[in-house]
């Protein structure tokens, strides 16, 4: 079984608890298109979020998104994800979702524990994004070398971990990826949030030289700029230029890609730095934009299952973009059923 799945996973599992409300933006001092760790200011929001007449349940968690659609593009048993829930129902709803795509999940399962939610304000086709993580910042880095575990780590050849788990598991994504690099393996990091460059740009240095790929948007590169290479520019090539050129611990080339949207994505190699690729994205009518939460993740998942897949670089970030469309136009990070093949 170990050698079946390809893709490892890990990342802080949530379910997402999402509503229209712009008053609650005001109520909340939040930004209309952002992603926060919930301060206590913010705790309130959970219990008022669900009283909502509109609110929708979605899996979330921004790798388990992005391993959701890398699993909804590969063959069954393609793709493994980890992180840490509490034995409740909100758990169980996140299983239920994964076995939807075929993603196979080995949580650590801590007892008496909550698993972890995201409040998801809509305005717009923007969404803020308010994080209570509970359980999932109780991961224990012991639990990849379970019996459960251990095998898919040794069996997978590439491993996805998003930024905001750098908040709490830094030794676990470190291992991972130090792992990767020594075993001729691929390490992939998504910078998933401004503030994670922006406050913990310690722990992303320590995890920068393993990384083979790293994905971002416009605002997170921006903000990695500022704070890491101490540059303030909007440009996004020159940006993803100096992140291609951070120290690196193995002789694999470094891609990295800047997503913007409904702009252009850019995407830089270390092996050819001013030979930067620009692809358009094909806009969608803003009357067919559902819901914008979960489109990084899904044009991560896209692009992952496509470099699993064995596809060009090209043809992963058309795979990407196309998985991001789908996204967009449907509540939440989900896709659409029956299933369809964007390989």
């Amino acid at each position: 079984m170990a050698q079946t799945y390809k893709l490892f996973c890990l990342g802080n599992p949530l379910l997402d608890v999402q509503v229209r409300d712009g008053d609650l933006l005001k109520k909340y001092d939040l930004k209309a298109n952002d992603a926060i760790l919930a301060e206590e200011k913010h705790m309130s929001i959970y219990d008022e979020i669900v009283k909502n007449p509109g609110v929708t349940y979605v899996a979330g968690g921004a790798s388990q998104n992005a391993a959701r659609g890398a699993a909804y593009v590969l063959p069954p048993n393609s793709v493994v994800y980890t992180g840490c829930v509490g034995k409740d129902a909100l758990a169980d709803q996140l299983r239920a979702a994964n076995e939807r795509e075929g993603l196979h999940e080995v949580y650590l399962v801590k007892e008496g524990e909550k698993t972890g939610a995201c409040a998801v304000i809509l305005t717009g086709h923007d969404r803020s994004l308010v994080t209570t993580l509970r359980a999932a910042e109780k991961f224990e880095t012991s639990h990849l070398s379970s019996p459960s575990v251990a095998p898919l780590v040794q069996g997978a050849n590439v491993f996805y971990v998003e930024g905001f788990f750098l908040t709490h598991g830094v030794d676990a994504v470190l291992e991972l990826s130090k792992h990767a690099s020594e075993n001729s393996k691929v390490f992939a990091l998504n910078l998933s949030a401004p503030f994670i460059p922006q406050f913990f740009s310690t722990q992303l240095k320590e995890v920068l030289p393993y990384c083979d790929i790293i994905i971002g948007n416009e605002s997170e590169a921006q903000q990695y700029a500022a704070t890491v290479m101490y540059v303030k520019t909007t440009d996004l090539v020159v940006i993803a230029k100096g992140i291609a050129a951070y120290r690196k611990e193995n002789s694999r080339p470094r891609i990295v890609i800047i997503t913007h949207g409904p702009e252009s994505t850019i995407l830089v190699s270390s092996e050819d730095p001013d030979n930067a690729k620009v692809y358009g994205v094909e806009p969608i009518p803003s009357e067919e934009i559902v819901d914008t939460n979960g489109a990084g993740d899904a044009f991560a998942g896209g692009f992952l299952g496509a470099y699993v897949a064995g596809k060009s670089i090209d043809e992963c970030v058309e795979v990407g973009h196309k998985m991001g469309a789908m996204c967009v136009q449907l509540v939440g990070p989900q896709f659409k059923w029956p299933k369809v093949n964007v390989l």
